[in-house]
């Protein structure tokens, strides 16, 4: 009786904290649409559909725990290569009436199409045969698994399968993210005989594999980055086409049918979502989903859930305003209960609509034919964090992030491996994260930015004009990006100048400048012998410059006199660049201290907030809307936060915190700093998230 007290409570306590932030969020899309609550659905395999007896088992477990789930999806397949048509066939027929079944039960249902090109080598026997086009790799390896959105045939056999699906009468169709053009074992494709034919009427230029190969990885810089930017608009161009065929053949059987979207970091598929989203709407400007995804398959490893948000957050900053239902991807493959905590995939679900999602899809039960009985504490943990979720989506909407970007656009794949190496093996061309794990508020798109993060080549993805305007406005770089400013005319800018690298031991050592404060004398040890990092010596080319820190040996002698400076420029731009581990090891006091003072005269006071105290939180905080401010923030540490100092750029006096299970205290301002007041919160459990809402 006490439980059901409880819980009877708690969802009030939501229901009456969603309603009262309501005319808060604001979050509207260009349609006019209020986001009211979040979305979400579950992902469900074969084996428990296949049978009527075990699917009818699943639905009385989603009617038990009511409100865990809004929307039921299908897959249609269990591996993952396109599977024989006559297969599909009978498998649409079945879902056709499990979906009959779903709506009774009064949920929205859909199917998710798990290979439409195909994701790689994986049953091979069982699956599509016939006269149809690899996915190739440059060397002319191919993948029997997947195979070319380009080839013809394979482009009618894409035609069947999305036919059959729209007939099958689904409320949606979602697209799996085997939509991609790196698919195993191959590596990057496709580079089959006519994805060159065609990119030689895109280019009017003629290659084979090999002097293709040789254009991406040899010669002039210059050079490669035209060859290489021209390949990442044809793989843009290629998956256009193929949305193209979808929208058409979906729409022609139902006009007003939903397609979604499931995506990664697609740097080397061009990250044309926009494109891709309003290609998928088609004429009629139908409903478009989108389920950003990324790899955290178990709770090991807990950096990696915020690192997914992170990823998430990209996916999400390119997306159309219109794009309302963005579900985040939560998987647990293989859907090893044990593998994730409840806790987790509840975290996982709010950090990610942190990060700019709007609702959650769980691919998170068993994919056997079997009982769901280990599973049910996993629903039962949904079912009573959902009015968190619903409370979250309706505050934060689709406001846009403000804050500390990472700089990345659609063109930064192009500048990996530059200097040497096989440019299709450059993988992810952004630097670390670990800025944002000591209370940065973390920024996805350089429209929404006050300070970016320059690494080295991310400027070969700029023109000279938007590096000119980059420079206007606040940059944290490391020093071979400096060297690279410099290298194109850019020197009367940033204010130093690179003088010299070392591998051996350093120490750096802050100065008493008062952008450190009182850490002035502190020093970071962080072992180049142990984590090989380059320690850089830096010159002052403008009298404006000045000195942050220097370097010295474990004697204790300085061997540098500078390797960390800022600068204002005559732009009014402000510059910091740092030569000693300038991505990683901010976590003591004295640096992480140092670096949000820095990033807010960056800034020049224009961030929204920061995490002030000394914890490990990572911080979201969205645009204003209407002059109401909402931002969550985790603390993503095994140990309690307690007294976290948010300092939020605002003149209210009150902000309202809610936990995960909606409970609300009201914090007062404990004072002002500048732009900035001052809210003290008591205590934050680990791996716990927080609302905040500024009325």
């Amino acid at each position: 009786k006490i439980i059901v007290i409880v819980s009877v409570f708690l969802l009030f306590s939501c229901n009456q904290a969603a309603n009262k932030t309501k005319g808060s969020a604001k979050s509207v899309s260009s349609a006019g649409t209020k986001i009211e609550k979040a979305y979400i659905s579950f992902r469900i395999g074969v084996a428990q559909w296949s049978s009527e007896k075990r699917c009818n088992e699943l639905f009385d477990l989603f009617d038990k725990y009511k409100g865990a789930t809004d929307e039921i999806t299908f897959f249609h397949s269990v591996t993952h290569a396109p599977i024989p048509l006559d297969v599909f066939g009978q498998r649409a027929a079945i879902l056709k009436e499990r979906m009959e079944v779903a709506r009774k039960r009064g949920y929205k249902t859909g199917i998710n199409i798990l290979t439409t090109i195909g994701h790689h080598n994986e049953n091979l026997d069982n699956s599509l045969k016939g006269n149809y086009t690899y996915m190739t790799g440059i060397n002319g390896d191919v993948s029997h698994g997947s195979f070319c959105p380009n080839d013809e045939n394979m482009r009618g056999y894409i035609r069947n399968i999305y036919q059959l699906t729209a007939s099958a009468n689904p409320d949606y169709i979602w697209i799996d993210d085997d939509v991609r053009l790196g698919h195993g074992p191959i590596g990057m494709g496709c580079f089959c005989d006519n994805c060159l034919k065609i990119f030689e009427q895109e280019t009017g230029e003629r290659y084979t594999r090999k002097s293709l190969e040789k254009a991406m990885n040899e010669g002039a810089i210059d050079n490669k980055l035209k060859v290489r930017e021209a390949w990442l608009q044809h793989n843009r161009n290629t998956i256009s086409r193929l949305f193209v065929l979808i929208e058409k053949t979906v729409h022609e059987v139902n006009p007003v049918l939903p397609l979604g979207f499931m995506t990664g970091d697609r740097f080397f598929e061009g990250y044309d979502f926009d494109k891709w989203a309003r290609i998928l709407a088609g004429p009629n400007n139908v409903t478009v989903m989108w389920r950003p995804g990324g790899g955290y398959y178990n709770d090991i490893n807990t950096s990696e859930l915020v690192g997914k948000s992170h990823d998430v957050g990209r996916q999400v900053s390119v997306l159309p305003q219109e794009v309302v239902s963005i579900q985040s991807e939560i998987e647990s493959f293989p859907y090893q209960r044990l593998k994730k905590a409840a806790n987790s995939v509840v975290l996982e679900a709010c950090s990610h609509i942190a990060a700019g999602c709007t609702g959650a899809a769980f691919n998170v039960l068993s994919f056997y034919d079997e009982p769901l009985d280990e599973y049910e504490p996993l629903l039962a943990r949904l079912q009573e964090a959902r009015p968190f979720f619903d409370l979250m989506a309706n505050s934060l909407g689709r406001s846009a992030i403000e804050g500390v970007q990472t700089f990345w656009n659609k063109d930064s794949y192009i500048t990996g491996k530059l200097e040497e190496g096989n440019w299709l093996s450059s993988g992810n061309p952004l630097v670390g994260h670990d800025l944002y794990n000591i209370g940065l508020p973390a920024c996805y798109s350089g429209k929404h930015a006050q300070v970016t993060i320059l690494g080295k080549d991310n400027v070969f993805a700029l023109s000279k004009d938007e590096i000119r305007k980059l420079l206007t406005g606040g940059v944290y770089m490391d020093a071979e990006a400096l060297q690279q400013l410099n290298d194109m005319g850019f020197g009367e800018l940033t204010g130093f100048e690179v003088v010299k690298s070392e591998n051996k031991d350093r120490i750096e050592k802050l100065t008493n400048h008062t952008l450190n404060g009182e850490f002035g004398g502190r020093e970071r040890d962080n072992r180049q012998s142990f984590w090989k990092s380059s320690a850089y010596t830096l010159r002052m080319k403008d009298r404006n410059a000045q000195v942050l820190s220097g370097l010295i040996d474990y004697t204790g002698n300085e061997v540098s006199d500078c390797t960390m400076g800022v600068f204002e420029n005559k732009l009014g731009g402000r510059i910091c660049v740092s030569g000693y581990y300038p991505w990683t090891f901010m976590e003591n006091l004295s640096k992480s201290s140092q670096m949000k003072t820095v990033f807010r005269w960056l800034s020049k006071d224009t961030l929204p907030g920061y995490i002030a105290s000394f914890q490990k939180v990572n911080l979201w905080i969205r645009e204003p809307q209407n002059g109401k401010i909402a931002l969550a923030f985790t603390n993503a540490s095994f140990d309690p936060a307690k007294n976290v100092i948010l300092m939020l750029r605002t003149t209210k006096k009150e902000v309202e915190i809610y936990d995960m299970n909606c409970r609300e205290t009201v914090i007062v301002s404990t004072g002002a700093d500048g732009p900035y007041q001052k809210f003290v919160i008591p205590e934050v459990d680990p791996w716990q998230i927080r609302l905040v809402i500024c009325q």
